[in-house]
């Protein structure tokens, strides 16, 4: 079993990340943590505080000469920001005489909910916390989950498909070109007559003070058959997947393989028929999107996840000051007008996670090398099916 904990403050000194039950002997990149927290800062239509942070991460235990010793491994990100935050957000200190607390809730967001839950008189109490700059740390952990996937041939990507109504038609099948034409996108979008008309809807969003929301693909290819269980509901890989998907911030809608469009059409346009080429068994469609009864059937997992627009408006709504009841306008925080390019790789590293912690949690062992054994005996055996 592995699994993680985070910690840390919006503008706080950092973020924390504690990871638990990796196996030892894997070799991990720091530049490829790095590389997927600078992907998580990209994405046309992001605020101003994308270009004072420059994430990369601090290990600081559980990693000697690049290699994971199985004992946990805790990664640390600056906030740089934090240097002109440092009386507002003083762990020790007393507040400033000039604190402005912030008590207008903005609709959408956690304030109101979790000013009340906790009760806190300071909203920013509330916010700093659930802030979508937490995400960050989960990329981080994504990020080295995705280095011992890819020791077992296990890849991902993520791609926008649509953005304020603004829908992707034209996406390359092939997985090369499909990365390299997201990638090629300020907005993540591998359809670039649609990339377009997305990053005019942001601009048309950005004039008006207004936000927009969109949804992201997730794909998934090189799982073998059997991650997962139909044993237990909560060991289900489609439910853990869309739980650890709409657990991140603003994310409201998750959909597998036909999703929605399944409960549109008849059982025979809707599931994939099973063939067998004499080596394998195989499917000539992927409307299950690679997961059936919970558990993985060796086609590519596919993801779809709708974000809605952010809360923070700078045209903001009509909200009540929680100290005086009044009707006012709801507080601004600098903020993004869209994060849709971002949450999907977000996206991307969260679906990460949970597929490596379904593949451990298959093939077990302390290290890779046990593992990596595990994993051949597994193969063998499916092989003779």
């Amino acid at each position: 079993m592995i699994r993680y904990l985070t910690a840390g403050e919006s503008h706080g000194p950092g973020l924390t990340v504690i990871v638990e039950g990796f196996p030892s002997n894997l070799p991990v990149s720091r530049e490829q943590i790095d590389e997927q927290l600078r992907r998580r800062q990209q994405g046309y239509g992001r605020g101003r505080r994308q270009q004072i942070e420059s994430d990369r991460v601090e290990v600081t235990s559980g990693i000697r000469f690049g290699k994971t010793l199985g004992t946990p491994i805790t990664m640390h990100i600056t906030n740089r920001d934090f240097t002109h935050w440092t009386e507002k957000m003083a762990v020790w200190d007393a507040p400033p005489e000039n604190l402005k607390q912030v008590t207008r809730p903005r609709p959408g967001h956690a304030d109101l909910a979790g000013a009340i839950k906790y009760d806190h008189e300071d909203i920013r109490d509330v916010l700093e916390r659930a802030s979508a700059r937490n995400t960050a740390t989960v990329v981080a952990a994504g990020a080295l989950a995705r280095q011992l996937l890819a020791r077992f041939g296990i890849e991902l990507t993520a791609h926008v498909v649509e953005i304020g109504g603004v829908r992707a038609t034209c996406i390359p099948s092939e997985w090369d070109a499909l990365i390299q034409a997201a990638d090629a996108s300020p907005v993540r979008c591998a359809d670039a007559e649609a990339s377009d008309r997305m990053v005019a809807r942001i601009d048309e969003a950005k004039a008006k003070g207004d936000t927009v929301g969109g949804v992201f693909e997730i794909v998934v290819r090189g799982c073998p058959v059997g991650l997962g269980s139909y044993a237990h509901p909560d060991r289900r890989l489609d439910g853990r997947l869309a739980g650890a998907l709409m657990s991140i911030q603003a994310i409201k809608g998750v959909e597998i393989g036909l999703g929605f469009e399944a409960a549109r059409r008849f059982g025979s346009q809707v599931h994939d028929a099973i063939a067998h080429d004499g080596s394998r068994y195989l499917r000539p469609t992927n409307g299950a999107g690679g997961l059936e009864g919970g558990v993985t059937n060796g086609e590519p997992i596919v993801v779809r996840v709708a974000m809605k627009p952010i809360s923070t408006l700078y045209t903001p709504l009509m909200s009540v000051d929680m100290k005086t009841k009044q009707p006012e306008p709801a507080a601004v925080e600098r903020s993004d007008y869209c994060a849709v390019p971002a949450a999907s790789v977000v996206g991307e590293n969260v679906a990460a996670w949970v597929v490596a912690e379904a593949f451990v949690e298959k093939f077990g062992g302390d290290s890779v090398e046990q593992m990596e054994d595990h994993v051949r005996a597994y193969q063998a055996r499916v092989a003779r099916r």
